[in-house]
């Protein structure tokens, strides 16, 4: 009874001149159990970034064990993409099929189903079919994480608590790169399947937590017909009680509720949310708005991909050998420091996204990275065309593939994530997952063809491909990315309709 009256006098405060004066004018305190749910959807990155992180230096061991080529090397590191494209795909419908938690639930246990069909794998056949059980996981958990972290978070948090995913993978990339240093000591046969295999510990926490603790998310109870559920999560998940009511209204007018209906007394129908609309919707007879955000979306994963981070992480140990680190111990040292300034980066990021805006941040991140890797391409080519090794080469390739990830990790990174908040509710878990279809598509594309590709055109030439692909990513940016800090979630998709962004009207 107490929650109700205090809504009553929130709600009598908007318009009543004698409470007005009680009303705080400071900004908010964070919601911390938005923070918690926001954390506890962003643990499977974890694993997901644990398998990257892991597998460049696993895959060293296993070609030893296995004996396999660098053909064989290519495509276990990089068809877990390919695999996760089917996860990617199913997580959309999933999620708005079983919802958002149990999604969640879902991601964890493909994940944990691969760590053990990896860590037990006797040989190379078997490895790459508990690959699929991994990719099948990365393909769920960065969708429902997005999409779940963007609808429970208040707008004042949204943009801070969108990159948590990104900052657990690269938390989960470190923790892969210091599994490999830790157990490199042990015998051949043992160390990589203990590298893989550890996987299985933090997916069996995360289901539980998950089940025990998250609620559903709100909008997806609302698409439900289950409002006052929604009413109750909103009022947690929100700042004040005057906000989680205007974020009710909000949905209950974009999924077509009344607005007057005392949905504490009245039942509500479920609402419609069937497969085939939804593609029309996303295809075949998009809004101007929605073209826009599936340009802009589609793109933005196409161009976090192609310009190169998961070959940088993935071949990392290659790259520092081709640089002039020939010691084993020192390579995986280097490595563990491209995942130390990863994540040390996007922790910046997360302070940023509410502060200075998305646009400023993607646009300094693929600038950023565009110099990096043109100085890191110039010096490898500097190094093969050298009969002599030079100290200041191997320092400054170093430098710059630490600066390449992070200026990746302090926008382009966290964007794939907070980008969840472009899409309207009906079409929101839909269209995150044709996104990460793009990201995965061209992620195994790169880790494909990355050692084929710089021996046609050398190690150098392969990086200057990728700028290139950066240069043409940075005018794309600058053309049709709005910016859209502190937006309430329902209007964000107004901003979206001309592909010729005027932001000097927004700034």
């Amino acid at each position: 009874m107490g929650g109700r009256n205090d809504e009553i006098s929130a709600t009598s405060g908007l318009q009543s001149p004698l409470i007005k004066p009680l009303r705080r004018p400071h900004k908010p305190r964070r919601n911390y159990f938005a923070l918690l749910c926001a954390v506890i959807a962003s643990m499977a990155s974890v694993l997901v970034g644990y398998d990257i992180g892991v597998m460049s230096g696993a895959v060293i061991f296993i070609k030893d064990d296995f004996k396999i080529s660098d053909v064989q090397v290519e495509v276990l590191v990089g068809v877990i993409n390919l695999y996760a494209i089917v996860g990617a795909a199913a997580a959309g419908r999933t999620s708005d099929w079983i919802g958002r938690r149990y999604t969640i639930v879902g991601a964890s246990g493909f994940l944990f189903v691969g760590a053990v069909l990896m860590g037990f794998a006797p040989n190379y056949a078997f490895l790459m079919f508990g690959r699929f059980f991994a990719g099948a996981g990365m393909g769920f958990a960065p969708l429902i994480a997005s999409v779940y972290t963007v609808e429970v978070s208040p707008a004042s948090s949204r943009g801070c608590f969108s990159t948590f995913p990104e900052v657990f993978v690269n938390f989960g990339i470190l923790l892969g790169y210091v599994s490999n240093y830790a157990f490199s000591k042990l015998p051949v046969h043992l160390g990589w399947r203990f590298m893989l295999g550890i996987g299985l510990i933090p997916s069996v926490f995360l289901a539980a937590v998950a089940i025990l603790i998250m609620p559903e998310s709100p909008r997806w109870l609302i698409l439900q017909g289950r409002v006052g559920e929604a009413k109750q999560v909103l009022i947690r998940t929100s700042d004040s009680i005057e906000e989680s009511l205007q974020r009710l209204a909000d949905i209950k007018k974009v999924v077509g509720i009344p607005a007057s209906c005392d949905d504490d007394v009245v039942q509500i129908p479920k609402q419609s949310n069937h497969g085939s609309g939804v593609w029309k919707e996303l295809f075949l007879h998009p809004t101007a708005a929605v073209r826009h955000i599936m340009i802009t979306v589609v793109g933005l994963h196409f161009f976090l991909e192609s310009t190169g981070m998961d070959a940088v992480v993935l071949y990392s140990p290659r790259i520092f050998e081709k640089a002039g680190i020939s010691s084993s111990d020192h390579k995986l040292l280097a490595t563990a420091a491209v995942g130390l300034t990863k994540t040390l980066s996007v922790l910046i990021a997360t302070f940023l996204f509410d502060r200075i805006g998305r646009r400023p941040l993607i646009l300094t991140s693929i600038a950023g990275k565009t110099i990096s890797l043109i100085i890191l391409g110039t010096t490898l080519t500097i190094i093969e065309q050298s009969d002599e090794r030079m100290t200041w080469t191997v320092g400054l390739c170093s430098a710059m593939v630490l600066s390449d990830v992070a200026f990746y990790s302090i926008g382009m990174g966290p964007m794939c994530y907070v980008s969840s908040e472009f899409f309207p509710l009906k079409l929101r878990a839909r269209g995150v997952s044709v996104g990460l279809v793009m990201n995965r598509l061209s992620g195994a594309v790169v880790t494909m063809t990355f050692l084929s590709l710089y021996r046609a055109i050398t190690i150098g030439g392969a990086f200057f491909l990728y700028a290139g692909i950066a240069m043409v990513g940075w005018a794309f940016f600058y053309v049709v990315f709005p910016e859209t800090r502190g937006m309430d979630l329902e209007n964000v998709e107004g901003l979206f309709g001309n592909l010729l962004w005027k932001f000097s009207d927004h700034e």
